[in-house]
């Protein structure tokens, strides 16, 4: 059947990750179940073969699909996949790292990308991927989010974890501990938290955002004693928030900030590096937690976890993360609409903001 757009469901293109790994054992946990078809329309990007592999590995017997020529001929209410190579002949060797393993990892991102950006389907959500052995002549990113950034033509995006009780975003991501400190500039810091802020208005519908940012070293610096960036180039770029009106405090020292639950006081934080901002994070919200790419012109979520080659064709992946994962890429997707309408009529801007105010109370 073709696609139909009177249909109301949203149509959420899933890249399968790693074959090697358990991204595609977490979308078929997925959608084993029945009620996830009920508001979206799946289109996982994969191969018959490699589903059949998972099944009998990770002994999943309830997981029904149709396989499709393209995104462009999608059936409703049904799981759809489409393969990304006609012939399969890759080896399926769970929890080990092949480069043939990672070409096919590319090709389901390169044709779900292609997709969306060609308004086949509406979200992306992406499995985990092996960030070694998918290096190749077409994809030489750190990962994911420089990927899709490259294929929207803008070097400006956030990478920020969403979970149920904590927000997180980082100034440098994928970028060796080493390189951090020269890579943190007070320019660097402002384009991040415009890009938090913008996110936090549109994608989480937050009239009044409170952001929390972070020192780069311990205890802040103590006031220089260990190091001045806070001093230089952090504090610098929180006044001069500050002073467009913005709610933006710190610099905190990272361990008492997260230790003493202050974190609970803001919608949002803003950490100086990668693991900073997520060992805390994924201590928290592990199961639940999604890797969103704030900042693109498209919605792209991602789990919080890796390929978890350790758990890998033994059945014992938690879908969780994928789950919310595919939940928040569908809840920004209508934020947004909200948002645009809210923005293009400001006659009604007060009462939107109103009925926001009276849900918080």
């Amino acid at each position: 059947m073709s696609e139909n757009r009177t249909e109301s469901r949203l149509r959420v293109a899933i890249t399968c990750g790693d074959p090697n790994g358990v991204g595609m054992e977490t979308i078929m946990k997925v959608f084993s179940d029945s009620r996830m078809l009920e508001q979206i329309t799946p289109v996982i990007y994969a191969h018959p073969d490699l589903v059949k592999a998972n099944k009998k590995a990770n002994k999943i017997e309830e997981f029904n699909f149709n396989t499709v020529p393209s995104a462009a001929e999608l059936i409703h209410r049904k799981v759809n996949l489409v393969p990304v190579v006609k012939d399969f002949q890759l080896a399926v060797e769970f929890g080990k790292p092949d480069k043939a393993a990672g070409e096919f990892a590319f090709r389901s991102i390169e044709m779900a990308a292609t997709d969306l950006a060609s308004n086949r389907v509406d979200v992306l959500v992406t499995c985990p991927i092996n960030k070694d052995t998918i290096q190749g002549k077409e994809f030489n990113f750190p990962g994911h989010t420089e990927y899709l950034a490259r294929m929207a033509g803008t070097e400006k995006v956030l990478m920020f974890l969403v979970g149920p009780s904590l927000r997180v975003g980082v100034v440098t991501g994928h970028l060796p501990l080493k390189d951090v400190s020269s890579a943190i500039t007070r320019d660097k810091i402002m384009e991040k938290l415009v890009l938090m802020r913008e996110s936090l208005l549109r994608d989480f519908s937050i009239s009044s955002p409170r952001i929390a940012v972070l020192g780069l070293n311990p205890h802040a610096g103590d006031n220089g004693l260990l190091g001045s960036e806070e001093r230089e180039i952090i504090a610098p770029a929180i006044r001069e928030a500050t002073e467009k009106g913005w709610h933006v405090y710190g610099p905190y020292g990272a361990d008492g900030f997260f230790g003493s639950g202050a974190f609970g006081k803001f919608d949002a934080v803003l950490a100086m590096y990668h693991d900073q901002g997520l060992t805390p994070f994924k201590a928290l919200a592990f199961e639940s937690g999604v890797n969103y790419t704030a900042g693109l012109p498209v919605v792209r979520t991602s789990p919080d976890h890796g390929t978890a080659y350790d758990l890998a064709g033994k059945g014992l992946a938690d879908e969780s993360s994928l789950r919310a994962a595919v939940f928040l890429a569908c809840d920004i997707y209508s934020r947004r609409k909200e948002y645009k309408e809210y923005a293009s009529n400001p006659l009604s801007r007060q009462d939107v903001k109103d009925s926001r105010d009276d849900k918080r109370e």
